[in-house]
């Protein structure tokens, strides 16, 4: 099922939160829609998230579906982020902050870039075995390597691991942890 990402007018956004059960929304100027509440898109045979989503007040869960992009997800979550068993390589436009857990375990990932910079709770992504085997033998520092890997820029524009880089970091949060 494709939905248009913008929309002419706000009777089609209706339409679509209507679908999904989406009630307590504000559709902003720019399109994107804001929700005092939870949106529950789980196992919904989607391939791309219908709307353009910008604050979510409590959970966003889109697992379980056929995404191979998290373009439209909100921006910012107050509750958790959930996309897990899609079929993820990236998670570039992911939301920026989560005020819970992050869950996007069972994909295909590749790398952790466009991870949220702010998760109030866990970063769960067990069963990715595509990630760089570095990430995958450090998965007892996830959360720090999800929270400083932006401040050493341990990914390449193509998305690859510059593991200098992943080595200087990881030393950083070793010597942390003492």
């Amino acid at each position: 099922m494709k939905y248009l990402k913008y929309f002419e007018s706000k009777k089609d956004i209706d339409s679509i939160c209507n679908r999904y059960g989406i009630d307590d929304y504000t559709v902003n100027p720019d399109g994107t829609v804001d929700v005092d509440g939870n949106v529950n898109l789980y196992n919904k045979g989607l391939d791309e998230i219908p709307l353009k989503f910008g604050y979510v007040s409590g959970y966003f869960d889109c697992g379980n579906n056929k995404l191979t992009s998290l373009e439209g997800s909100p921006r910012e979550v107050g509750g958790y982020f959930d996309c897990r068993y899609n079929q993820l390589t990236s998670l570039v436009s992911a939301p920026e902050e989560v005020g819970d857990s992050f869950h996007c375990w069972g994909n295909g990932l590749t790398s952790l870039m466009g991870a949220p910079e702010q998760i109030g709770g866990d970063f769960d992504c067990d069963n990715n075995p595509n990630l760089p085997k570095e990430i995958l033998d450090n998965m007892d520092y996830i959360n720090k390597i999800v929270k400083y890997q932006n401040d050493y820029n341990i990914w390449r524009r193509d998305g690859s691991l510059d593991a200098y880089r992943f080595s200087d970091m990881m030393k950083e949060i070793l010597e942390e942890e003492k």
